[in-house]
Protein backbone atom coordinates (compact mmCIF):
# COMPACT_ATOMS: atom_id res chain seq x y z
CA UNK A 1 0.00 0.00 0.00
CA UNK A 2 1.67 3.23 -1.02
CA UNK A 3 1.09 6.29 1.37
CA UNK A 4 -0.69 8.32 -1.07
CA UNK A 5 -3.60 6.14 -0.28
CA UNK A 6 -3.60 7.38 3.23
CA UNK A 7 -1.84 10.79 3.56
CA UNK A 8 -3.91 13.95 3.47
CA UNK A 9 -2.98 17.79 2.18
CA UNK A 10 -5.43 18.95 5.17
CA UNK A 11 -2.48 20.43 7.65
CA UNK A 12 -1.76 23.37 10.09
CA UNK A 13 0.98 25.53 9.00
CA UNK A 14 2.81 27.83 10.99
CA UNK A 15 5.89 30.31 10.54
CA UNK A 16 8.72 30.09 11.86
CA UNK A 17 8.41 33.54 13.10
CA UNK A 18 5.34 32.58 14.82
CA UNK A 19 5.10 33.01 18.53
CA UNK A 20 4.87 29.99 20.73
CA UNK A 21 1.43 31.33 22.47
CA UNK A 22 -0.49 31.07 19.50
CA UNK A 23 1.43 27.74 18.80
CA UNK A 24 0.21 26.40 22.10
CA UNK A 25 -3.15 27.87 21.52
CA UNK A 26 -3.85 26.17 18.37
CA UNK A 27 -2.90 22.78 19.74
CA UNK A 28 -5.84 23.91 22.50
CA UNK A 29 -8.30 25.20 19.87
CA UNK A 30 -7.38 21.84 17.55
CA UNK A 31 -5.44 18.99 19.17
CA UNK A 32 -3.71 18.31 15.98
CA UNK A 33 -1.01 15.46 16.16
CA UNK A 34 1.66 18.14 15.19
CA UNK A 35 2.03 20.97 12.67
CA UNK A 36 4.22 21.70 10.08
CA UNK A 37 6.98 24.64 10.41
CA UNK A 38 7.65 26.41 7.13
CA UNK A 39 9.85 29.16 6.62
CA UNK A 40 8.93 31.40 3.65
CA UNK A 41 6.66 28.67 2.60
CA UNK A 42 9.24 26.22 2.33
CA UNK A 43 9.01 23.30 4.97
CA UNK A 44 11.47 23.60 8.12
CA UNK A 45 10.41 21.13 10.59
CA UNK A 46 7.32 20.06 12.95
CA UNK A 47 6.44 20.62 16.28
CA UNK A 48 4.85 18.34 18.47
CA UNK A 49 2.62 18.73 21.22
CA UNK A 50 5.47 16.60 23.66
CA UNK A 51 7.77 19.71 22.93
CA UNK A 52 5.73 22.01 24.22
CA UNK A 53 5.80 20.17 27.75
CA UNK A 54 8.81 22.19 29.09
CA UNK A 55 8.53 24.63 32.11
CA UNK A 56 11.20 27.17 30.86
CA UNK A 57 9.55 28.03 27.17
CA UNK A 58 8.20 32.11 27.00
CA UNK A 59 5.32 32.10 24.95
CA UNK A 60 7.03 35.31 22.90
CA UNK A 61 9.83 32.85 21.58
CA UNK A 62 9.37 31.80 18.26
CA UNK A 63 8.63 28.63 16.42
CA UNK A 64 11.91 28.28 14.81
CA UNK A 65 13.13 28.13 18.54
CA UNK A 66 11.36 24.67 18.91
CA UNK A 67 10.78 22.73 15.85
CA UNK A 68 12.12 19.51 14.93
CA UNK A 69 13.27 18.00 12.10
CA UNK A 70 10.74 14.49 11.04
CA UNK A 71 11.14 12.17 8.87
CA UNK A 72 10.13 13.29 4.89
CA UNK A 73 8.40 10.89 3.26
CA UNK A 74 7.35 10.58 -0.35
CA UNK A 75 3.52 9.51 -2.00
CA UNK A 76 4.79 6.51 -3.44
CA UNK A 77 6.38 5.61 -0.09
CA UNK A 78 5.27 2.00 1.41
CA UNK A 79 3.20 2.32 4.48
CA UNK A 80 5.53 -0.29 6.19
CA UNK A 81 8.66 1.88 5.28
CA UNK A 82 6.64 5.14 6.30
CA UNK A 83 5.39 3.39 9.45
CA UNK A 84 9.78 2.67 10.53
CA UNK A 85 10.49 6.09 9.57
CA UNK A 86 8.37 7.79 12.00
CA UNK A 87 9.25 5.07 14.77
CA UNK A 88 13.18 5.88 13.95
CA UNK A 89 12.10 9.41 14.22
CA UNK A 90 10.57 9.28 17.31
CA UNK A 91 7.48 11.51 15.98
CA UNK A 92 3.67 10.65 14.77
CA UNK A 93 3.64 13.31 11.71
CA UNK A 94 5.99 13.43 8.65
CA UNK A 95 5.41 15.77 5.92
CA UNK A 96 4.46 13.87 2.68
CA UNK A 97 6.58 14.94 -0.94
CA UNK A 98 5.51 15.12 -4.37
CA UNK A 99 8.39 15.62 -7.02
CA UNK A 100 9.83 18.13 -4.28
CA UNK A 101 7.12 19.49 -3.00
CA UNK A 102 5.38 19.58 0.18
CA UNK A 103 2.04 17.90 -0.53
CA UNK A 104 0.96 17.06 2.93
CA UNK A 105 1.06 15.28 5.76
CA UNK A 106 0.91 11.54 7.26
CA UNK A 107 -0.15 10.69 10.55
CA UNK A 108 0.38 7.39 13.09
CA UNK A 109 -3.56 7.47 12.83
CA UNK A 110 -4.25 7.77 9.50
CA UNK A 111 -1.76 4.52 9.42
CA UNK A 112 -3.66 2.30 12.01
CA UNK A 113 -6.49 3.21 10.18
CA UNK A 114 -5.62 1.55 7.14
CA UNK A 115 -4.14 -1.06 8.23
CA UNK A 116 -6.71 -2.22 11.07
CA UNK A 117 -7.92 -4.99 9.48
CA UNK A 118 -5.12 -6.66 9.11
CA UNK A 119 -4.29 -6.20 13.20
CA UNK A 120 -6.89 -8.98 13.84
CA UNK A 121 -3.74 -11.42 13.97
CA UNK A 122 -1.73 -10.36 16.54
CA UNK A 123 -2.40 -10.61 20.17
CA UNK A 124 -1.42 -7.61 22.53
CA UNK A 125 0.52 -9.84 24.30
CA UNK A 126 2.57 -10.27 20.87
CA UNK A 127 3.78 -6.49 20.89
CA UNK A 128 3.11 -4.56 24.24
CA UNK A 129 5.70 -2.58 26.56
CA UNK A 130 6.85 -4.74 29.52
CA UNK A 131 7.94 -1.97 31.57
CA UNK A 132 6.45 0.49 32.25
CA UNK A 133 7.30 4.43 34.19
CA UNK A 134 4.33 4.87 36.59
CA UNK A 135 3.84 7.93 38.64
CA UNK A 136 2.24 8.17 42.44
CA UNK A 137 -1.25 10.19 43.25
CA UNK A 138 0.72 12.36 45.12
CA UNK A 139 3.59 12.85 42.55
CA UNK A 140 3.86 16.96 41.17
CA UNK A 141 3.65 17.63 37.92
CA UNK A 142 6.88 18.99 37.42
CA UNK A 143 8.44 15.67 38.46
CA UNK A 144 5.74 14.01 35.82
CA UNK A 145 6.80 16.41 33.53
CA UNK A 146 10.78 15.25 34.12
CA UNK A 147 9.81 11.45 33.99
CA UNK A 148 8.29 12.41 30.18
CA UNK A 149 11.57 14.28 29.06
CA UNK A 150 13.58 11.79 30.33
CA UNK A 151 12.63 8.55 29.51
CA UNK A 152 10.59 10.58 25.88
CA UNK A 153 7.02 9.11 27.02
CA UNK A 154 3.58 10.94 26.58
CA UNK A 155 1.95 8.68 29.48
CA UNK A 156 2.52 7.45 32.48
CA UNK A 157 -0.63 5.75 34.79
CA UNK A 158 -1.16 7.02 38.16
CA UNK A 159 -0.66 4.18 40.91
CA UNK A 160 -2.86 5.15 44.38
CA UNK A 161 -1.06 4.28 48.10
CA UNK A 162 -2.10 0.71 47.18
CA UNK A 163 0.06 0.60 44.09
CA UNK A 164 -3.37 0.06 41.89
CA UNK A 165 -4.39 1.89 39.16
CA UNK A 166 -6.16 5.22 39.43
CA UNK A 167 -5.34 7.07 36.52
CA UNK A 168 -3.31 8.24 33.41
CA UNK A 169 -1.14 11.49 32.93
CA UNK A 170 -0.29 12.49 29.21
CA UNK A 171 0.88 15.40 27.68
CA UNK A 172 -2.39 15.97 26.55
CA UNK A 173 -3.39 16.75 30.28
CA UNK A 174 -0.19 18.62 31.03
CA UNK A 175 -0.41 20.75 27.89
CA UNK A 176 -4.23 21.28 28.53
CA UNK A 177 -3.86 22.39 32.04
CA UNK A 178 -0.56 24.95 31.12
CA UNK A 179 -1.98 26.67 28.35
CA UNK A 180 -5.34 27.40 30.46
CA UNK A 181 -4.00 28.91 33.14
CA UNK A 182 -1.28 30.39 31.90
CA UNK A 183 -2.92 32.41 29.05
CA UNK A 184 -5.13 33.98 31.86
CA UNK A 185 -2.16 35.47 33.72
CA UNK A 186 -0.46 38.69 32.80
CA UNK A 187 2.73 38.71 31.81
CA UNK A 188 4.12 40.14 34.95
CA UNK A 189 1.76 37.04 36.93
CA UNK A 190 3.57 34.01 34.58
CA UNK A 191 6.44 32.92 36.11
CA UNK A 192 4.87 32.56 39.51
CA UNK A 193 1.81 30.85 37.89
CA UNK A 194 3.70 28.21 36.06
CA UNK A 195 5.70 27.22 39.57
CA UNK A 196 2.42 27.00 41.39
CA UNK A 197 1.12 24.75 38.54
CA UNK A 198 4.26 22.97 38.96
CA UNK A 199 3.78 21.67 42.29
CA UNK A 200 0.06 20.28 41.67
CA UNK A 201 -0.33 17.19 42.25
CA UNK A 202 -0.80 14.10 38.82
CA UNK A 203 -3.89 13.44 40.73
CA UNK A 204 -5.48 16.89 40.05
CA UNK A 205 -5.19 16.61 36.11
CA UNK A 206 -5.01 12.88 35.72
CA UNK A 207 -7.67 11.07 33.50
CA UNK A 208 -10.14 8.49 35.41
CA UNK A 209 -11.03 5.94 35.15
CA UNK A 210 -8.22 4.55 33.00
CA UNK A 211 -9.02 2.38 29.11
CA UNK A 212 -7.48 -0.58 29.29
CA UNK A 213 -6.32 -4.07 27.40
CA UNK A 214 -5.42 -7.17 28.10
CA UNK A 215 -2.44 -9.52 27.10
CA UNK A 216 -5.27 -12.06 25.17
CA UNK A 217 -6.98 -8.81 23.22
CA UNK A 218 -6.95 -8.67 19.63
CA UNK A 219 -4.89 -5.47 18.56
CA UNK A 220 -7.27 -4.87 16.08
CA UNK A 221 -9.66 -4.46 19.32
CA UNK A 222 -7.15 -2.41 21.40
CA UNK A 223 -6.49 0.13 18.59
CA UNK A 224 -9.98 0.84 17.31
CA UNK A 225 -10.24 1.77 21.00
CA UNK A 226 -7.66 3.81 20.79
CA UNK A 227 -8.65 5.48 17.72
CA UNK A 228 -12.71 6.12 18.97
CA UNK A 229 -11.60 7.74 21.82
CA UNK A 230 -8.19 9.88 20.63
CA UNK A 231 -5.90 7.37 22.99
CA UNK A 232 -2.26 6.98 22.53
CA UNK A 233 -2.12 4.45 24.39
CA UNK A 234 -3.87 1.64 26.63
CA UNK A 235 -2.48 0.23 30.06
CA UNK A 236 -2.50 -3.36 30.14
CA UNK A 237 -3.92 -5.11 32.65
CA UNK A 238 -4.33 -9.50 33.41
CA UNK A 239 -7.87 -10.66 32.47
CA UNK A 240 -8.91 -10.94 36.53
CA UNK A 241 -7.93 -7.78 37.56
CA UNK A 242 -7.84 -4.40 36.22
CA UNK A 243 -6.20 -2.58 38.78
CA UNK A 244 -3.24 -4.25 38.16
CA UNK A 245 -0.58 -2.28 35.99
CA UNK A 246 1.15 -5.24 33.78
CA UNK A 247 2.65 -3.11 30.62
CA UNK A 248 1.50 -0.32 28.27
CA UNK A 249 0.21 -0.64 24.70
CA UNK A 250 1.34 2.50 22.68
CA UNK A 251 0.07 3.53 19.15
CA UNK A 252 3.96 3.41 18.43
CA UNK A 253 4.29 -0.39 20.00
CA UNK A 254 1.76 -0.87 16.44
CA UNK A 255 3.56 1.04 14.05
CA UNK A 256 6.76 -1.07 15.30
CA UNK A 257 4.94 -4.47 14.86
CA UNK A 258 4.18 -2.91 11.54
CA UNK A 259 8.02 -2.98 10.19
CA UNK A 260 8.49 -6.46 11.52
CA UNK A 261 10.71 -8.52 9.32
CA UNK A 262 11.32 -12.37 8.28
CA UNK A 263 15.15 -11.68 7.30
CA UNK A 264 17.87 -13.45 7.63
CA UNK A 265 19.03 -11.75 10.03
CA UNK A 266 17.67 -10.05 13.07
CA UNK A 267 16.07 -6.56 12.42
CA UNK A 268 16.79 -3.84 14.69
CA UNK A 269 14.67 -0.51 14.76
CA UNK A 270 16.68 2.23 16.50
CA UNK A 271 14.56 5.62 17.62
CA UNK A 272 16.40 9.09 17.08
CA UNK A 273 18.15 7.41 14.24
CA UNK A 274 19.87 10.88 13.86
CA UNK A 275 21.75 10.58 16.47
CA UNK A 276 24.10 8.17 15.73
CA UNK A 277 27.50 9.48 15.29
CA UNK A 278 30.41 6.89 15.30
CA UNK A 279 28.23 3.83 15.21
CA UNK A 280 25.93 2.82 12.54
CA UNK A 281 23.19 0.39 12.48
CA UNK A 282 25.02 -2.73 11.20
CA UNK A 283 27.26 -2.66 14.20
CA UNK A 284 24.12 -2.39 16.58
CA UNK A 285 22.67 -5.54 15.27
CA UNK A 286 26.13 -7.39 15.25
CA UNK A 287 27.27 -6.17 18.78
CA UNK A 288 23.09 -7.44 20.20
CA UNK A 289 23.44 -10.86 17.86
CA UNK A 290 26.72 -11.62 19.90
CA UNK A 291 25.09 -11.04 23.06
CA UNK A 292 22.02 -13.14 22.11
CA UNK A 293 24.30 -15.96 21.13
CA UNK A 294 25.51 -16.49 24.68
CA UNK A 295 21.65 -17.91 25.10
CA UNK A 296 21.48 -20.09 22.06
CA UNK A 297 17.91 -21.38 22.77
CA UNK A 298 16.59 -18.07 23.10
CA UNK A 299 15.26 -16.70 19.75
CA UNK A 300 14.95 -12.62 19.01
CA UNK A 301 11.89 -11.75 17.64
CA UNK A 302 12.33 -8.23 17.29
CA UNK A 303 14.80 -5.55 18.98
CA UNK A 304 14.45 -1.72 19.66
CA UNK A 305 17.48 0.72 20.54
CA UNK A 306 16.08 4.25 21.22
CA UNK A 307 18.41 7.40 21.96
CA UNK A 308 17.52 9.91 23.68
CA UNK A 309 20.32 13.19 24.25
CA UNK A 310 20.24 14.99 26.92
CA UNK A 311 21.31 18.50 27.11
CA UNK A 312 24.72 18.13 29.63
CA UNK A 313 27.67 18.07 27.03
CA UNK A 314 31.46 16.97 27.36
CA UNK A 315 33.81 18.91 25.34
CA UNK A 316 31.30 19.37 22.95
CA UNK A 317 29.36 15.74 22.64
CA UNK A 318 26.10 15.31 24.08
CA UNK A 319 25.08 13.05 26.60
CA UNK A 320 23.10 10.33 25.35
CA UNK A 321 20.62 7.29 27.15
CA UNK A 322 20.25 4.55 25.36
CA UNK A 323 18.10 1.80 25.25
CA UNK A 324 18.00 -2.06 24.13
CA UNK A 325 15.18 -4.10 24.83
CA UNK A 326 15.19 -7.23 22.75
CA UNK A 327 11.08 -9.45 22.51
CA UNK A 328 12.47 -13.20 22.58
CA UNK A 329 10.76 -16.35 22.90
CA UNK A 330 12.00 -16.18 26.44
CA UNK A 331 10.16 -13.03 26.93
CA UNK A 332 11.21 -9.16 27.34
CA UNK A 333 14.74 -8.73 27.79
CA UNK A 334 16.24 -5.10 28.10
CA UNK A 335 19.42 -3.02 28.95
CA UNK A 336 19.74 1.03 29.78
CA UNK A 337 22.76 3.49 30.14
CA UNK A 338 24.29 6.77 29.69
CA UNK A 339 27.41 7.61 27.95
CA UNK A 340 29.06 10.77 25.91
CA UNK A 341 28.17 9.99 21.99
CA UNK A 342 25.55 7.26 21.15
CA UNK A 343 28.58 4.84 20.62
CA UNK A 344 29.58 5.12 24.39
CA UNK A 345 25.99 4.84 25.37
CA UNK A 346 25.21 2.08 23.21
CA UNK A 347 27.75 0.15 24.76
CA UNK A 348 26.94 0.92 28.11
CA UNK A 349 23.48 -0.51 27.60
CA UNK A 350 24.85 -3.63 25.55
CA UNK A 351 26.75 -4.18 28.75
CA UNK A 352 23.46 -4.20 30.99
CA UNK A 353 21.94 -6.16 28.42
CA UNK A 354 24.59 -8.89 28.29
CA UNK A 355 23.98 -8.98 32.37
CA UNK A 356 20.54 -9.72 31.97
CA UNK A 357 20.42 -12.33 29.25
CA UNK A 358 22.95 -14.11 31.21
CA UNK A 359 21.19 -14.10 34.29
CA UNK A 360 18.65 -15.69 32.47
CA UNK A 361 20.12 -18.22 31.05
CA UNK A 362 21.40 -19.14 34.72
CA UNK A 363 17.67 -18.83 35.98
CA UNK A 364 16.26 -20.76 33.53
CA UNK A 365 18.93 -23.50 33.72
CA UNK A 366 18.38 -23.86 37.60
CA UNK A 367 14.83 -24.68 36.37
CA UNK A 368 15.58 -27.29 34.47
CA UNK A 369 17.87 -28.83 37.10
CA UNK A 370 15.54 -28.82 39.83
CA UNK A 371 12.90 -29.96 37.32
CA UNK A 372 14.94 -32.98 36.77
CA UNK A 373 15.62 -33.50 40.27
CA UNK A 374 12.13 -33.52 40.98
CA UNK A 375 11.23 -36.23 38.05
CA UNK A 376 14.35 -38.36 39.90
CA UNK A 377 13.08 -37.82 43.47
CA UNK A 378 9.52 -39.18 41.95
CA UNK A 379 11.24 -42.43 41.03
CA UNK A 380 12.09 -43.27 44.38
Amino acid sequence: MDIAEIATSDFIEVDTGERLAKVRSIFERKNPRGIIVTDDGEYAGVIGKRQLVQSHVNDDMKAESMLVSAPNVERTDDVREVARVLVEGGTKIAPVFEAGDLWGIVTTNEILDAVLENLDAIDVEDIYTESVITVEEDTHIGQAINLLREHSISRVPVLNEDGNLSGMTTTHDIVDIVVRDVDKATTGDRAGDIERILDIPVYDVMSSPVSTTTLAESVKTAVERMLENDFNGLVVTPEDNDSEVVGILTKTDVLRALTYTEEEHMDVQITNINLLDTIVREDIRTDIEEVVDKYQDMQVRHSHVRFHEHKEKLRGTPLIQCQIRLRTTEGQIAGSGEGYGAEQAFNVALDKLERNVLELKNVRSDEEYRGQLLRKLAQL
